[in-house]
């Protein structure tokens, strides 16, 4: 499509870039908090290469126990996502390249696993060790 901003949305969006750096660099910490509460067994926070500086658009772990993980965010009253059930290749938008079920092993296992936790510049300090605290202990067993 050809998608053109009007002048209110332009408007706004001007205003907002100002901000743009400010925000991600709160991501970043929100992030470094949650990596450092959530290094426990069972949970892969994102992985980053040290040559990269993420801006955190989306906080996504790994967890084999997502289901359960989920029940415990929504006991906790903690918003999460699945942004991405299906791998692209079982994608409706692929079916004509043929692929199956089973074809690709690691993104269908990844796809089951993957679970995006809040990550928004105005994240409070108590808000982001609750996350993180619910996630560790659901790891630990303890939720």
């Amino acid at each position: 499509i050809n998608a053109r901003l009007d002048a209110i949305q332009a408007a706004g969006l001007r205003v907002k870039l100002k901000h743009l750096d400010d925000w991600n660099d709160r991501r970043r910490e929100i992030a470094a908090a949650y990596d450092a509460k959530m290094s426990v067994d069972d949970v892969t926070p994102p992985h980053v290469e040290g040559f990269n500086t993420p801006v955190y658009h989306q906080y996504v772990i790994r967890t084999p126990d997502r289901d359960g993980l989920i029940a415990a965010l929504d006991e906790a009253e903690i918003g999460h996502m699945i942004y991405y059930p299906l791998p692209l290749h079982l994608q409706g938008c692929f079916k004509d390249q043929g692929h199956k079920e089973g074809d690709l092993p690691e993104a269908e296992q990844a796809c089951k696993e993957v679970l995006a936790l809040p990550i928004f510049p105005e994240l409070t300090p108590e808000e982001i060790d609750h996350v993180a605290d619910t996630v560790a202990s659901f790891a630990a067993g303890k939720v």
